[in-house]
């Protein structure tokens, strides 16, 4: 069962514990207990064999109970646990949810009164607990995030889940329907061992109500800010990064920006290697203690147009191109040269950018190349196999890279004029519309990274 503390986790188990052939065993991997508060061990395991190998325990459960054994998983348990349960279709998987905020003000109530379980209502705590704005906050969004953990491995693997809310635990029909899908017999009443705690309206739990309600207008319930993304994920390009030996120092390029000119300020410090696979990148690593890596990034709109002349009208790209032409109608020159006036290179470039928008959207056919992909997504694949020590930008690059070479101890070579792709440049044809089309193109990178207008 994946829960939380106050979702009505502990009464769900009871009557899970009532159903035929059914046990659940508390919380088998919470890090102070083993199963239920005060309980160091459990099936012949230790709080220190536990934390050796939990899967083991898990065998052992399964070998030690008849019939279908169980636990319940919080998101702060174990978290060695959680994929291998996840990928085994032969284990069912319950997901306890409940409306964040009441299992918040529950959390901080029974923080306050030290009353977690009520079996006896003459015993009832009460309390009135101050809601954080902050604190609570960073309650949803681990609560959030191990949600769609669930919910991504369950899609990825086939399989589906029984969901049950707070409210629908009382449900006798629901608790046997969730009988039925773990293949038992269903229950003829509820247990009612267990007695619900603080059934007081919300508001009336804290001590700053109108607090609490500012607060809670301000969150983005439905997730309105979240720039779209569907755009696929990024391999981390090994291969390309390039490593100064004596130096220790690593560049991961980013495609579309001053590729050329970082390259060849890293051979001021003598030989330049490349074409790494992971294996042989990490005993260069190994090898070299104290190295540092980095990337460089560029402003949208350069690399933008950095990638439409040297691979849309260098010709580079020739079915990228043909596929502009005859599908999106694109006027294009012919290859290598460029248009014969500012007008119609500025239009073509527009009309590039309002393509990149819908390719890095995934409608269009052709391919996310590396030249125009978003720098988010870049480094994002970088991350799978290791992110950079330094990400530098453009415009200050000569500063970055001082620095840089300064933390590894060497001088910093002279740095390399920037080469020059020969189509018009950037200056001649940027404007107020170029700006809005590359950022309709490029929204998670100027919002990820705090890029302004083009300066030039």
């Amino acid at each position: 069962m994946f829960a939380e503390m106050r979702t009505g986790s502990n009464f769900l188990e009871a009557n899970l514990n009532a159903m035929p052939g059914v046990l659940c065993h508390g919380e088998v991997f919470n890090p102070h207990f083993i199963g239920k508060k005060d309980q160091t061990s459990l099936f012949g395991f230790s709080m220190t064999d536990r934390e050796a190998d939990p899967m083991a325990l898990v065998r052992a459960m399964r070998a030690q109970t008849k019939g279908i054994a169980g636990f319940r998983y919080f998101h702060d348990h174990d978290p060695r646990v959680v994929q291998p349960v996840l990928d085994d279709p032969q284990c069912a998987k319950i997901i306890l949810t409940r409306n964040p905020i009441e299992s918040y003000v529950s959390w901080k109530i029974a923080q306050e009164t030290g009353q977690w379980k009520l079996t006896n209502a003459k015993n009832l705590k009460t309390a009135q607990v101050r809601f954080d704005a902050a604190e609570f906050e960073a309650h949803v969004s681990a609560l959030q995030e191990f949600q769609v953990q669930l919910m991504h491995a369950l899609q990825v693997s086939g399989q589906t889940a029984f969901y049950i809310d707070y409210e629908d635990i009382n449900d006798l029909d629901v608790l046997n329907g969730l009988a039925g899908f773990l293949g038992v017999d269903g229950l003829a009443g509820l247990d009612d061992s267990l007695k619900k705690q603080n059934p007081e309206e919300i508001m009336q739990k804290v001590l700053n109500p109108d607090e609490m309600e500012r607060a809670l207008a301000r969150l983005d319930r439905f997730n309105l800010a979240r720039t779209p993304n569907f755009e696929p994920r990024r391999a981390p390009m090994v291969p390309q990064f390039l490593a100064a030996r004596r130096a220790g120092l690593l560049y991961m390029p980013v495609r579309g920006g001053p590729v050329a000119q970082v390259a060849e300020w890293l051979k001021g410090f003598g030989e330049v290697e490349g074409d790494f696979a992971q294996k042989t990148l990490r005993q260069w690593k190994k090898s070299r203690p104290g190295h540092r890596s980095f990337t460089v990034l560029r402003h949208p709109v350069a690399r933008a147009h950095d990638a439409f002349c040297t691979q849309i009208l260098s010709g580079s790209f020739a079915q990228i191109r043909e596929q502009m032409v005859k599908i999106h109608k694109f006027d294009l020159p012919p290859s290598g040269t460029d248009y014969a006036d500012t007008a119609g290179h500025r239009a073509g470039f527009i009309s590039f950018l309002k393509w990149v928008r819908l390719n890095l959207s995934g409608q269009t056919s052709a391919r996310v190349d590396a030249h125009w992909a978003s720098q988010v997504a870049v480094l994002q694949g970088f991350a799978t196999f290791q992110g950079p020590d330094l990400v530098l930008r453009e415009d200050r690059l000569a500063e970055g890279l001082a620095f840089l070479a300064a933390e590894v101890g060497q001088e910093a070579p002279d740095l390399p004029t920037a080469p020059v792709h020969g189509f018009k440049p950037l200056a001649d044809i940027y404007d107020a519309e170029v700006e809005t089309a590359t950022r309709e193109a490029y929204a998670r990178d100027y919002v990820a990274f705090g890029f302004s207008d083009w300066r030039g």
